[in-house]
């Protein structure tokens, strides 16, 4: 064998979400794009903002190639990072310059980078179910090993309850996936406030600092007024970890940040750990022209009710249509329960109605499906005599 033991397992073990994808591509060969409902990707069909556009034009025009494709410091351009510090601070009413900004390879580099700083092989870190999968592999890059909190059913809050007893002397750092891909759920001040209290305990029980990773690529995807609380306004050793690929409709330009607060125990030698750590694992740096851009579009957002409408159709009918799912405050992921113990038998009865759907295995949580609704309205609208004729082959 060429390749190492441990890729010959990941590659065996390969994302069950790209499967699908793929799936549904030689499904579409076969019966035709119109007659196929992908529901598997997180993949943004809103248009890109007008704005982002118009920055891209603006900065080619503006300065030369050697400026806008070539390399600046690590943590990137100082203009990008002091544009995201400014809009943080009056946002949330922080107290960041650009020294506390590192631009990444979007929120997988981001986090990958920290664990690259702060995990020694054996160490361990928290997340609540149901959580993105890939997470585990991003940990075990750097010999970490996932602790997984079972989920909070039916309500999807964290389960608080079971966290105490998951942090031991190994924990190094908690994920906080809000608003969470995949059930949709807003996690609200007050559960934030009391996971402070239990982090606060812990730290003392621990003996070092216990840091909040704060994944939030949904952040302005919040519907019927929903606020995402910023978590690093209330938990001192929180790192923010942000994406542009769904709010600006940009996932393959892989941009984004991390932010740390001076506040943060360790934070000196914190960050200086991340900036190389950005650049030793390969990235070097963010895209340079990105970096540029979104430096323009700081609360620049996709439009909401594009989303918001695929959202309020698929949750009404299938409601209507006897299937249990949870009405998503956030993101756009929508979470049905199996009406069968293997939630696997459901994903392949939808296949036979052409419609592709994901088991929530992988995101710790069995026994339910999740559909991603960020796809265009016209598919939803052909796709609901699909959902009436899978609801029958349930039995509903």
């Amino acid at each position: 064998m060429v390749i190492s033991n441990d890729m010959a397992s990941l590659v065996a073990g390969s994302s069950v979400i790209r499967k699908l994808f793929e799936e549904g591509l030689k499904m579409a060969e076969a019966v035709g794009k119109e007659n196929v409902y992908d529901f598997s990707l997180g993949n943004p069909a809103s248009p890109v903002p007008k704005k982002v556009k118009e920055a891209i034009n603006e900065i080619l025009a503006e300065n030369t190639d050697s400026y806008v494709h070539g390399y600046m410091k690590n943590a990137g351009f100082d203009e990008t990072r002091s544009a995201i510090a400014k809009y943080l601070n009056t946002s949330f009413d922080m107290n960041y310059d650009a020294n506390d900004i590192v631009m990444t390879v979007g929120a997988a580099g981001a986090m990958n980078c920290i664990f690259r700083a702060i995990l020694n092989p054996g160490d361990e870190v928290v997340v609540f179910a149901p959580y993105f999968g890939e997470y585990k592999n991003y940990a075990a890059n750097y010999g970490g090993k996932l602790v997984v909190v079972p989920p909070n059913i039916p309500e999807f809050d964290l389960n608080l309850d079971e966290l105490e007893d998951k942090i031991n002397v190994n924990t190094k750092c908690i994920i906080i996936n809000n608003p969470n891909n995949p059930s949709g759920r807003i996690y609200p001040k007050e559960t934030i406030e009391k996971l402070n209290e239990i982090v606060l305990r812990a730290e003392k029980n621990i003996g070092h600092p216990l840091y909040i990773l704060c994944d939030e690529p949904y952040r302005e995807l919040a519907y019927d007024g929903g606020v995402v609380p910023y978590i690093p306004a209330i938990i001192k050793n929180s790192i923010y970890i942000y994406s542009y690929s769904k709010t600006l409709s940009l996932p393959g330009e892989r941009i984004g940040y991390l932010a740390l607060s001076k506040e943060a125990d360790g934070y000196e030698e914190l960050i200086g750990a991340i900036v190389v750590a950005n650049r030793i694992l390969g990235y070097v740096n963010a895209p340079s022209l990105f970096q540029l851009v979104i430096g323009r579009c700081q609360g620049v957002g996709v439009d909401l009710d594009f989303y918001d409408r695929n959202r309020k159709l698929l949750y009404e009918k299938l409601t209507e249509l006897g299937f249990e799912v949870v009405k998503p405050e956030g993101a756009f992921y929508l979470l049905v329960k199996s009406p069968f113990e293997d939630e696997e038998e459901f994903v392949e009865l939808g296949k036979k109605q052409h419609i592709i759907m994901v088991s929530t295995k992988t995101f710790g949580c069995p026994g339910y499906v999740r559909i991603a609704y960020c796809v265009d309205y016209d598919m939803i609208k052909r796709s609901l005599a699909a959902f009436e004729r899978l609801a029958e082959e349930c039995g509903k």
